[in-house]
């Protein structure tokens, strides 16, 4: 298949963010791809497997399922809890055997027939974590900037949220295996038989993700004692359709709503911001966090240098980490991290966005230790 297009190509990053040249050389590569007609690139990009994260890309006629990746349908999920700020307990809490990481153990088929999703060999993965940077956290609002817009988010200003960041698990993977045996690494018409059937699998995945999303933050509330709702979910790996064009999102989230979530590293604030603009400009997405700075094996390298495993489950904001594999702990320290500052005040002084409040993060969940 070759489709005839001439490709936009857009960096919103000003000379104080932090971006590597091979993300930026990505981002171009894939510009280049038939029916690419716009790449995106936003101050989170920093260098993938296939293409650049942080990146959204616009396509006509085709779709490129090793764009996203494996993890289809990862994002965030915000939730308003019953739970004051006052009674944050975070020494207490950080005792708790949360095992997010674990299977659940309640009922799953019902789990899923309340999602009006069907039962899959991946139905033990339903309402889990997963590693890298997945995370379930706590957190307590910061500041508020915009009182007006605050009050569409549907959160207490004394009141403590809660974030959840996974996705589908082992199904979004096997979904892309499955196109990639079949097909190849190749792109599809949309309408043709390969198109469809990922399609339909995509599709899948992007709603088990949010399900787990939601029972993942239901057994994190219940070991808190608290009970929520979910006010925002968004996820950041996805293809869409938009008239007769699909965007491609790695990394990056859907600028249409209300306002969207972009947090930083477990050591920074969480800013809730309104998008603005036309939209078409930045392909209708927005980054999705601060972005990585150093790739895992560097970063391992340099913080055992830099900090003692204590110092890494405590943060310069007070909030705790519990994370009990070394070397994760290690891979997700903050300073892996970009400044998300530096990540708002670009999306900002593009006219992308406007800042509505921040969240402090108090409690950070990764992992347990194996128990044997």
């Amino acid at each position: 298949m070759t489709i005839e297009t001439k490709s936009t190509v857009r960096l919103f990053a000003s000379s104080k963010s932090w971006i590597e040249g091979e993300a930026v050389r990505q981002l171009h590569a894939t510009a280049q791809l038939d029916g690419v007609t716009h790449a995106v690139g936003f101050p989170d990009l920093h260098p993938g497997k296939y293409t650049a994260n942080g990146a959204a890309f616009v396509t006509e006629g085709i779709i490129y399922p090793h764009l996203i990746g494996n993890d289809i349908g990862c994002g965030m999920a915000l939730f308003a809890t019953d739970l004051p700020r006052r009674k944050a307990k975070l020494d207490a809490w950080a005792k708790l055997e949360f095992q997010l990481e674990h299977p659940w153990n309640g009922d799953v088929a019902e789990a899923l027939a309340e999602a009006e999703l069907d039962s899959t060999e991946f139905d033990s993965s339903f309402g889990t974590l997963g590693g890298g940077n997945h995370f379930a956290e706590v957190q307590a609002v910061e500041q508020i900037i915009n009182a007006k817009e605050f009050k569409r988010v549907g959160v207490g200003k004394d009141e403590l949220v809660v974030l959840v960041h996974s996705g589908s698990r082992g199904l979004g993977e096997a979904t892309l295996r499955e196109y990639v045996d079949n097909y190849r690494g190749v792109g599809a018409d949309p309408e043709s038989v390969a198109g469809a059937e990922y399609l339909r699998g995509h599709d899948f995945a992007v709603r088990w993700a949010k399900g787990n999303r939601q029972l993942l933050a239901q057994r994190f509330m219940e070991k808190l004692g608290a009970r929520g709702e979910c006010v925002w979910d968004n996820c950041h790996n996805s293809i869409t359709r938009c008239g007769d064009s699909w965007i491609h999102r790695k990394g990056a989230v859907t600028s249409e709503g209300e306002f969207v979530i972009i947090p930083g590293s477990r050591g920074s604030l969480t800013y809730v911001v309104k998008p603005i603009g036309d939209g078409a400009s930045h392909a209708w997405s927005l980054a999705h966090g601060a972005g990585r700075k150093w790739a895992r094996t560097e970063t391992r390298a340099r913080m055992r240098e830099r900090f003692t495993v204590a110092e890494l489950t405590q943060t310069a904001l007070g909030g705790r980490v519990i994370c009990e594999q070394r070397e994760l702990l290690y891979e997700e320290a903050p300073a892996a991290y970009k400044n998300i500052d530096v990540v708002i005040d670009d999306l900002r002084e593009a006219g992308l966005i406007s800042v509505i409040a921040t969240f402090r993060p108090l409690l950070t969940y990764k992992t347990r230790a194996v128990r044997r």
